[in-house]
């Protein structure tokens, strides 16, 4: 019977893979209050440290908001399911009204994006939007302090949607692909499970190729991982003009976010040879009626689909989007009703005001609140995932995932950004500097078109150091997308804007990444 447990936990957090939302007969509602983010498991802070050092300076849950939300279901359905914009937005209204003092808002990773979308939300007209009118959020939120934020997308995202795979678990499925808690079918479950959590969507990569890199350019291509693996347990000198960082002469195609096989990754694109899959008719369905168990849509793909795939070889973030359409239709379907990753035209055309573009910061306006700030704050100076190199995984069972990431693809050096299929890049392990921090560093920065009233953006970056002792535990200097969360430096600046301070006075811009320099080269129209 306990092995029935893990499939019967993978049933109850699915969705419904039609609407989004609960499937027929199941109910799982977030936990409210601070209780509800403040350790993940006994002993493994998440907000835990944060609120007790809050708690110092006088804060307690009357004027310290948990906003817990449903992290599987599409932005706007919390709305429509739980009320949870609606009652976020009455919080935040009577903090203000009872301490006379205007919000500071702390979201951490997809948190950031939710909180783009409920900016928008609040000001926009009901039934859409919260009605709060335009100058809602001038009149109730001082600064939004962004922790780790995937702001513009994440990579690895794409490999888990694609194969249910990020770096760690490729490995792992090399080192022992036998060992397998759902009967040799983990993947397939946990890809039928997380292809059913609409949120996972907000987080594909935004501004294709001109944010992401073409096929032989990107922004972040002289990234230098030599530097990065050799720096020590010290403290490096900030600098406040973006020079810091690893750039190298080496670069790295990282605009190739998806390529089949290491050679393929490393060719110029005139010498690749490409046949388009899209539009391809899919083959026969080769999964018998045993997959219905794990469901996924390789299984309608056939021999044919499956081939047009590997076929066309090297995909970048524009080409990305295709090919999730093409192999995740029903996905994509509820995905494209909620989100969107393209670059704005123009803002002000009518379309934008509708709510699939609200959390995509190059398809929105900030609001009309110029006394707010907003601070990117995370972690640099660990390996992230950026790209990777896939192989066809032939099939070993009637029930499968016909592609995998090629952990036998190394750069062969340790000076290598490729390791075991995987090309990495500067950022917290999860979210890279790109993402994290051009919108501060550049997208924001000044009066835009997308922050046309001028919101003070400032870039805060916490550069990684390993605990120096098994007592620190996980750290009090670490930049790892959770393990920050720790961060003696970050905790310090949350508190002093939390008791009044400005960007400004926290010494404005703290970076040492390439993220200027990087962002300066990305031809965005501003």
């Amino acid at each position: 019977m306990r092995l029935l447990w893990p499939l019967c936990w993978v049933e109850h957090m699915s969705l419904d893979n039609e609407t989004g939302l609960d499937p027929p007969g199941i109910r799982i509602r977030p936990v409210s209050g601070l209780v509800a983010a403040d350790y993940f498991a006994a002993g493994y802070f998440v907000w835990a440290v944060l609120i007790a050092n809050l708690a110092n300076i006088g804060y307690e849950e009357k004027n310290m908001y948990m906003a817990a939300y449903d992290w599987r279901l599409s932005f706007q359905n919390t709305e429509v399911r739980d009320q949870t914009l609606s009652r976020m937005k009455s919080n935040i209204e009577l903090m203000v009204s009872t301490s006379g003092e205007k919000v500071v808002v702390i979201p951490h990773s997809m948190g950031t994006l939710y909180f783009l979308h409920f900016m928008k939300w609040a000001e926009a007209p009901a039934p859409i939007g919260g009605g709060g009118g335009s100058d809602w959020c001038a009149k109730h939120i001082k600064v939004v302090m962004n922790i780790g934020g995937p702001l513009l997308g994440l990579p690895k995202i794409v490999a888990g949607l694609f194969s249910a795979e990020a770096k760690d678990i490729a490995v792992a499925r090399t080192v022992a692909p036998g060992v397998d808690i759902f009967g040799f079918q983990t993947l397939q479950h946990a890809m039928r499970m997380t292809r059913t959590w609409d949120s996972t969507m907000s987080l594909i990569p935004k501004g294709g190729d001109t944010i992401w890199g073409t096929l032989d350019w990107a922004p972040d291509a002289s990234h230098d991982c030599v530097a990065m693996k050799a720096k020590k347990n010290d403290t490096q000198v900030a600098g406040q003009n973006g020079k810091g960082g690893f750039d190298g002469s080496k670069s790295v195609n990282y605009g190739r976010i998806i390529s089949f096989g290491k050679d393929v990754a490393e060719l110029h694109s005139s010498k690749i040879h490409r046949v388009d899959f899209r539009g391809v008719v899919k083959g026969h369905n080769f999964a018998n009626t045993t997959c219905r168990d794990v469901w996924n849509e390789y299984h309608d793909m056939g021999i044919g689909g499956v081939k047009a795939v590997v076929d066309y070889k090297v995909f970048s973030v524009d080409s990305v989007l295709d090919l999730l359409e093409y192999v995740a239709p029903r996905m994509m379907k509820r995905g494209s009703a909620h989100y969107s990753y393209g670059i704005a035209e123009n803002l002000d055309d009518e379309k934008y005001e509708h709510y699939r573009y609200w959390s995509n910061p190059l398809e929105s306006k900030l609001p009309d609140a110029p006394e707010m700030e907003i601070l990117c704050m995370y972690g640099v100076g660990l390996a992230t995932e950026r790209a990777y190199i896939y192989k066809f995984s032939p099939p070993i069972a009637d029930c499968y995932i016909p592609f995998q990431i090629d952990t036998s693809a190394d750069g062969g050096s340790e000076q290598s950004c490729l390791r075991s299929g995987v090309y990495s890049v500067d950022g917290d392990e999860t979210v890279p500097t790109l993402s994290a921090g051009f919108m501060c560093a550049k997208g924001w920065r000044g009066k835009t078109r997308y922050n046309p009233w001028g919101i003070k953006t400032y870039v805060r970056e916490y550069d990684h150091a390993p605990p120096a002792t098994l007592l620190e535990g996980r750290g009090t200097q670490s930049g790892a997308h959770v393990d920050i969360m720790g961060n003696f430096a970050l905790i310090e600046d949350v508190m002093r804007v939390a008791a009044g301070a400005t960007g400004k006075d926290l010494g404005g811009d703290q970076v040492y990444s390439s993220i200027f320099k990087w962002s300066d080269r990305i031809n965005l129209q501003l």
